[in-house]
């Protein structure tokens, strides 16, 4: 969610995607009007039919009772032929459709600035750093498609956004000086945002409920919770209640250990120094 890559269209869910929009404009219906009748974003159902989101379960049914069974039975046959390959690309997919519908979303990292966080220039420095590299195309569709998911923060002013991040990505100071200013002013403003909530972990906590690594939580639309862990190009959606559960105890214990909020925009504004 950091600073692993985007993942990048598969032929099969750029199918699902078409075989839906045709469905939809058969039945003579926008996308505004199918994403309301569905309970789904405009934008969610823009990106499905894009190919760029795995499509949640409930979308066959609810869109049988829109389009009619006939039509579901059409979109169940491409939706079986989904490639869902055990990698990253296929659960962050799913992942990034339950982020963009949630109502809560929670983040800990202690790797890497987490994504929703990271100004351009920083989201730069990891995608040039990454190995095995990145082709010219590749590095600006990946940079295109994160500053993209950011758009959250501002576009769903009634969700709740909380990030616990370590101070030792800060300290780390990766790419240099200069990026390093510019994520600590990008912290400060998104910070700002009524709907945004940042805590920094400070260097030295004796008593710290994150050592299992990072974690990130949301929840639905109907007040269940789901998780996401990544590392080293392998992730898991969890969505076992018990599971998930532990994850909000962990996650809660770790905002009650790092700073506050004042605490923490008074940090970063030590740290960033003279403009």
């Amino acid at each position: 969610m950091g600073g692993t890559c985007e993942p990048e269209l598969s032929d099969s869910l750029k199918t699902f995607g078409a075989v839906l929009k045709a469905l939809r404009e058969e039945a003579r219906f926008t996308q505004e009007q199918f994403a309301s009748l569905t309970r789904y974003s405009t934008a969610y159902i823009a990106k499905i039919e894009q190919g760029r989101r795995f499509p949640p379960n409930d979308l066959m049914v609810r869109s049988a009772e829109i389009l009619g069974e006939g039509p579901a039975r059409i979109l169940g046959a491409a939706a079986r032929t989904l490639t869902r390959k055990a990698g990253l690309a296929s659960w962050f997919r799913q992942w990034a459709g339950i982020e963009e519908e949630a109502i809560s979303l929670y983040a800990y990292e202690c790797a890497v600035i987490p994504g929703l966080l990271q100004p351009e220039p920083y989201i730069r420095a990891l995608f040039d750093r990454r190995l095995p590299p990145l082709s010219q195309e590749q590095f600006e569709q990946q940079v295109a498609a994160r500053t993209d998911r950011q758009r959250l923060l501002t576009e769903r002013p009634n969700a709740t956004f909380s990030f616990v991040v370590e101070q030792a990505l800060l300290d780390r100071r990766l790419a240099g000086t200069e990026v390093t200013n510019t994520l600590l002013d990008h912290l400060l403003s998104v910070g700002r945002l009524r709907n945004v909530e940042i805590q920094v972990m400070p260097r030295v906590q004796e008593d710290h409920s994150g050592f299992e690594g990072p974690l990130y939580l949301a929840e639905t639309a109907d007040n269940r919770w789901v998780g996401y862990v990544e590392a080293h190009d392998c992730s898991v959606l969890v969505t076992d209640t018990k599971a998930t559960s532990a994850m909000l105890q962990r996650y809660g214990k770790m905002r009650s250990q790092a700073l506050g909020h004042h605490a923490t925009i008074a940090l970063l504004e030590q740290m960033r120094g003279a403009p």
